[in-house]
């Protein structure tokens, strides 16, 4: 039996809620075709918020099917969703500042030669998001990926969220590193004597990269494992 999507557990709320199609089209200003697309696909990824708030319901059941529909999320960030925010937004009591590096691309291809400035705005996420994984606020940074090297899970514009506190490599996860100044989003495996690789998800175009211990010791530094991820709306 296929699993059911985003598109899915849409179409079936709102027939038990009784609401039309035009209806909910009518409500979120968009085209009864494309409301249809979702049914048929799913919800595209930067509408599953606004969905979720027109509907008052979670937006973690109705991306992931996790929990109650009914019970909505108190965190406007549970299961990744983010809100950019400027020194006169307040903070709420359940919300924690994260920096996003404006000045940074995570290459997730050849390499970007950026350096790291936090010079743009903050974003939001809720504490829970943090706690669930493991991550202490002042450990977190965002930034955007550059490049296809990890697709389709890390397109060209997706923000990871990267744990700064977690350096030590944990077989075959996702780091950002710093590679003699470039800056990348890789998996990460060790090799014996100390060595490491580095492996993209889109291996056609982009074979592993094999350090040996001394290259590894004087060029590479491990940022932070990505914990977090959600496309540029």
């Amino acid at each position: 039996m296929k699993d059911k999507h985003s598109g899915d557990r849409l179409r079936q709320y709102i027939e038990d809620k009784n609401i039309k199609p035009a209806e909910l089209a009518a409500q979120l200003k968009i085209s009864a075709q494309r409301l249809n697309n979702w049914f048929k696909l799913g919800v595209a990824k930067g509408s599953l918020l606004p969905v979720s708030k027109k509907l008052n319901i979670s937006a973690e059941w109705l991306e992931l099917g996790i929990g109650n529909p009914e019970k909505k999320q108190e965190e406007a960030t549970l299961a990744g969703y983010i809100d950019p925010w400027d020194s006169s937004t307040p903070v709420e009591d359940d919300e924690v500042e994260i920096p996003f590096f404006m000045e940074v691309e995570l290459s997730a291809g050849h390499g970007s030669t950026q350096v790291m400035e936090n010079s743009g705005p903050k974003l939001r996420f809720a504490k829970s998001t943090l706690r669930r994984a493991g991550v202490e606020p002042s450990q977190a940074a965002c930034v955007k990926v550059s490049g296809n090297s990890m697709s389709p899970w890390l397109s060209d514009g997706v923000v990871v969220g990267i744990n700064l506190g977690d350096t030590l490599i944990k077989e075959g996860a996702t780091y950002a590193v710093d590679q003699e100044g470039m800056l990348k989003v890789k998996y990460l495996h060790r090799l014996p004597g100390g060595g490491i690789r580095f492996r993209s998800l889109n291996r056609d175009e982009y074979p592993d990269e094999d350090f040996d211990p001394d290259y590894t010791r004087e060029h590479i530094r491990i940022l932070g494992k990505v914990f977090w991820f959600s496309g540029l709306v």
